[in-house]
């Protein structure tokens, strides 16, 4: 059975860091993926990893101050993030995909396996 859970998160001021981690078993996923809501709003796509490549996306409003990263051993993606905003205040979720076109990465509906999430709070 694959599945992800997560770890981590929690509440900090503004400028803070934090880290979320997501561990991942059963088969290995081609791709795999930080995503946050917000109260009222949409899901939506922060960070992706593309596991075989290494290869590594930002949405802009995160680049510069989170980074993705996997511990292949492990099987653990991380979301290391800085300098965070009030603005990043959200329910965070990872998600996991074996197939897809690089287009589509950043897009919700097209991860088949998600993790639990966990809150992040950033206070100003």
């Amino acid at each position: 059975q694959d599945q992800l859970m997560q770890s981590g998160g929690g509440s900090v001021q503004a400028g803070g860091s934090l880290r979320l981690s997501c561990q991942a078993s059963g088969y290995r996923y081609n791709w795999l993926g930080w995503f946050l809501q917000a109260p009222g709003k949409e899901r939506e796509g922060v960070a992706v990893i593309d596991t075989p490549r290494g290869a590594t996306y930002y949405a802009d409003s995160v680049k510069g101050r989170f980074t993705i990263s996997q511990d292949n051993a492990k099987r653990t993606l991380y979301l290391q993030m800085n300098s965070l905003k009030p603005e990043d205040t959200a329910m965070y979720y990872c998600a996991g995909r074996f197939i897809g076109e690089a287009a589509t990465m950043f897009i919700p509906s097209d991860y088949h396996d998600w993790g639990q999430g966990t809150q992040v709070t950033v206070s100003s």
